[in-house]
């Protein structure tokens, strides 16, 4: 198998099985090194932990974190509760296994991935290394902000751009701020909150352009509610030897939100960064690599889910439309739409109602955010809804 790890050498080469001494070491004395601010969650993320902890009565429809609501395929539970006996052993063999298989189906190098628990602790060290010194990153706004978020508590800076009129990000105005002190261009496309795609060949046009003057990472987390997916997708950025990170995570269609998987995909060097910053996929569970060695590109599975979405999405529109709501239309699994009420005051009454959604201010505006949901989901929001529109 040509892309096939030498299973012997990484088993050796591996921090974990070294004893972890040196990574620890390592990691601790970069964190210690590090002037680190209190990191605050924004007030959207603070709410989700905060109001579903302490809700006193069960939500008819959780709306608001972008999951999938319709669950991990019947192939991974399976192998889920097949792992359990045997997960007092370490993952030695499954991690190189699900390498493997990425790489085969991307065409790419086990080399170019590195996996950990979800999209999160990559993110973190991106934010780590690439703003260190005082480096910027420079996203969209709004945009997913735990990267960029993560970089300001510690010694970067976040440069914000506003998004185009149709509310997609703006490539060319995002391009003029790259300096000397950019350390990252965070792209987030499909984006989040707004659920907008921009064009593919003027984003390949821009990270050949501008991974030339630092490094472009692409976060793909809503990349498989796309109708072609490997159509729309930047590693091919990657192959080209570009200076591109690719981030890609088990957490939506695949519906593995709480069982904790991501990866990126980059340059070989890039990886070797990487692993600096992270546990080095040794912090995701067996239970978890065996569910994702059933489920990664289960299409019979993944079409189905994609289905029931767009369905329950087509509902949401047509709810919106009735009561006189213009939306952002969708190419992720969430929908965003502005208010005609204050934002805090309309989450809160839907959330008195048993719908949990979430809210956002930009362009002098109030907007909601609804996750896609079970149809029996969607008929609770629009009921609440319909009492407060």
């Amino acid at each position: 198998m040509a892309n096939s790890f030498n299973r012997r050498n990484w088993i050796k080469s591996s921090a974990f099985m070294a004893g972890g001494l040196a990574f620890f070491s390592g990691t601790i004395s970069k964190l210690a090194a590090m002037p680190v601010k209190v990191f605050k969650p924004s007030a959207r993320s603070l709410n989700d932990q905060e109001v579903i902890a302490n809700a006193g009565f069960e939500l008819k429809a959780r709306l608001l974190a972008n999951e999938n609501p319709f669950g991990p395929s019947a192939a991974a539970k399976k192998a889920i509760q097949d792992a359990i006996d045997k997960s007092y052993q370490y993952p030695f063999f499954s991690l190189p296994l699900l390498y493997d298989k990425i790489a085969q189906y991307e065409g790419i190098k086990p080399g170019n991935i590195l996996m950990d628990a979800g999209s999160t602790p990559l993110l973190l060290a991106a934010a780590m290394y690439y703003t260190k010194g005082g480096k910027t990153v420079i996203t969209g706004d709004p945009s997913y902000d735990d990267l960029p978020g993560r970089a300001e508590a510690l010694e970067g800076k976040w440069v914000k751009v506003p998004l185009t009129t149709d509310y997609k990000l703006d490539l060319d105005a995002m391009e003029a701020k790259v300096d000397g002190n950019t350390g990252l261009v965070y792209i987030c496309n499909p984006n989040n909150p707004t659920a907008t795609i921009v064009d593919t060949e003027k984003l390949k046009a821009f990270c050949e352009r501008v991974s030339k003057k630092t490094t472009v990472f692409v976060d793909e987390a809503y990349i498989d509610y796309l109708p072609d997916p490997q159509a729309s997708t930047m590693i091919s950025a990657v192959k080209a030897g570009n200076n591109v990170i690719v981030a890609r995570t088990f957490s939506k269609l695949y519906g593995f939100a709480g069982m904790r998987l991501g990866y990126i995909i980059a340059q070989p060097d890039t990886i070797a960064t990487f692993k600096k910053y992270t546990t080095q996929s040794w912090n995701i569970t067996a239970p978890t690599l065996a569910a994702a060695l059933a489920a990664y590109r289960e299409e019979a599975f993944l079409q189905d889910t994609l289905k029931k979405t767009n369905a329950s999405k087509e509902y949401l529109y047509s709810v919106l439309k009735k009561e006189g709501y213009e939306y952002i239309p969708s190419s992720a699994n969430f929908v965003m739409f502005p208010l005609k009420m204050d934002g805090q005051k309309f989450v809160g009454e839907m959330m008195k109602r048993g719908v949990g959604v979430r809210n956002w201010k930009f362009n002098d505006k109030d907007w909601c955010r609804v996750s896609i949901g079970r149809m029996d989901e969607m008929e609770a929001f629009a009921e609440a809804f319909k009492q407060l529109s």
